[in-house]
């Protein structure tokens, strides 16, 4: 189960480069739990970052991609490719081939998670095969898989976790989704925790708009088992989170979040930009091609200090996050 936290705060996994060793070391000398991004990085990074932290001796988490099927029809990832030229042009790159499958190392990263027996391990984008789920918790692992309704929570149970997060619409950054077509991120964490805890035999972690301590009670006090919380963090000092970003939440012109597939194929919540105003209603589903199609577009920008065409992954609760240590923005959200 989870390890036992003087703060029943789980600081969410946030891929890209917000969640470092740094940050999850900050949370557990706070008495809280962190969780590394295992998306995107190579396995030899995977495996320092959890080598770190196996060596500091503290809780921590390890959240893993589940991989998504091979794009079946690139047509609409070409079109896509060629509606985004203009801003090729606009940052004066070139925009890749389309990559019709990548599963992000996926067996590598779980047999890191097995060897070094991560204390907790979290699943997201879909639902690992019952096999792996229980190899880490044969080596020790807690297993959590992150859903977004009730569907996919009984999906879920039949792999045999310890524990789901159940991860409200309010939630930044990417959904757990496995139905991107139809998802339309209107769910509250308040409202989907109990529709998971009622076909639920194991415990739930609540996710999803939680920015305030009022905001931990209530779910706590609704039945979840602990909070998972990422955009109260993005602007902590342990954090990994690019200066545009940590510039454009706290610059006050950034008003709203939208959900969009525009930079990934993939539904998430970000600030409403230029980009997502531009491209949202047009990007289809196809994760991770389009993640890899914009990549260039959005180091390009990044580079520039130009957040209009950043992923600037945030929940609805983006107004409430502080910089600081993370040590105080766990006293806020505990208070």
């Amino acid at each position: 189960m989870l390890p036992d936290l003087a703060r029943p705060v789980l600081v969410a996994p946030m891929a890209g480069g917000p969640s470092t060793t740094a940050l999850v070391r900050a949370a557990a000398d706070a008495g809280a739990t962190g969780f590394l991004a295992a998306g995107y990085k190579t396995p030899e990074v995977v495996e320092a970052e959890v080598g770190t932290l196996r060596a500091a001796g503290v809780p921590y988490g390890l959240n893993i991609f589940v991989p998504m099927p091979r794009l079946d029809d690139p047509a609409p990832i070409e079109r896509y490719r060629r509606e985004l030229q203009p801003e090729a042009d606009r940052y004066g790159v070139e925009l890749p081939a389309i990559r019709g499958a990548d599963d992000d190392h996926f067996a590598a990263k779980v047999e890191i998670a097995v060897s070094a027996a991560v204390p907790l391990v979290s699943f997201t984008f879909g639902v690992p095969d019952r096999g792996v789920v229980r190899a880490l918790r044969d080596a020790g692992s807690t297993v959590l898989i992150t859903v977004t309704g009730v569907d996919e929570a009984r999906r879920a149970l039949a792999a045999g976790p310890d524990l789901l997060i159940a991860q409200a619409g309010t939630a930044g950054g990417h959904a757990a989704t496995t139905d991107p077509r139809e998802y339309r991120g209107t769910s509250v964490a308040t409202g989907l925790l109990p529709e998971i805890l009622a076909v639920s035999g194991v415990p739930v972690v609540a996710a999803g708009g939680t920015g305030t301590a009022a905001d931990v009670r209530a779910l706590l006090t609704a039945g979840a088992i602990a909070v998972q919380a990422g955009t109260a963090f993005l602007l902590a000092d342990e954090a990994g989170t690019r200066a545009p970003q940590r510039e454009a939440m706290l610059s006050g012109r950034h008003t709203a979040t939208v959900v969009t597939r525009a930079f990934t194929g993939q539904p998430a919540r970000a600030l409403r930009n230029r980009f997502t105003d531009t491209y949202s209603a047009s990007a289809p589903v196809g994760y991770p091609a389009i993640h890899h199609l914009t990549a260039p577009i959005r180091a390009a920008a990044a580079a520039r200090g130009d957040a209009e065409a950043l992923n600037l992954w945030a929940g609805t609760a983006f107004a409430a996050a502080a910089p600081g240590p993370a040590a105080h923005l766990l006293d806020r959200l505990c208070a």
